[in-house]
């Protein structure tokens, strides 16, 4: 199982395939946003990868990140669970005004069809 490293909240054994924003709210318990329910529409479940980045991303991640003219971050969404990483959350509930996190994300990374490309 993938070692998934929370900057500030500590490691933890995720299931391999596991979406990383389903892995922060539901093994890590934190309090990362996700406005959109997993679907790449919001930003809001953006994360810093710090180590173990994955080589590719959807292309609905690619052209919003490109739309929204955002670097250097990734959409929690977006992303498997496949090998070790480090994160760091940035979008967190705590100090965002929102009621909630977000509805709950599908197992499945959305929107379908999905469709993978290189992170450069």
């Amino acid at each position: 199982m993938p070692k998934l490293t929370v900057e500030g909240i500590g490691e933890f054994e995720i299931p391999a395939g596991k979406r990383l924003v389903n892995a922060l709210r539901e093994d890590v318990k934190s309090d990362q946003l996700h406005a959109c329910g997993g679907n790449a529409r919001c930003t809001t479940c953006r994360v810093e990868i710090l180590a173990g980045e994955p080589s590719s991303m959807t292309v609905a991640e690619k052209q919003l990140l490109e739309a929204r003219s955002l670097s250097g971050v990734r959409l929690s969404c977006q992303i498997l669970c496949q090998e070790d990483m480090t994160v760091r959350i940035i979008s967190r509930l705590e100090g965002s005004g929102r009621k909630d996190c977000g509805s709950a994300c599908a197992p499945e990374i959305a929107p379908n069809p999905v469709e993978w490309t290189t992170k450069t």
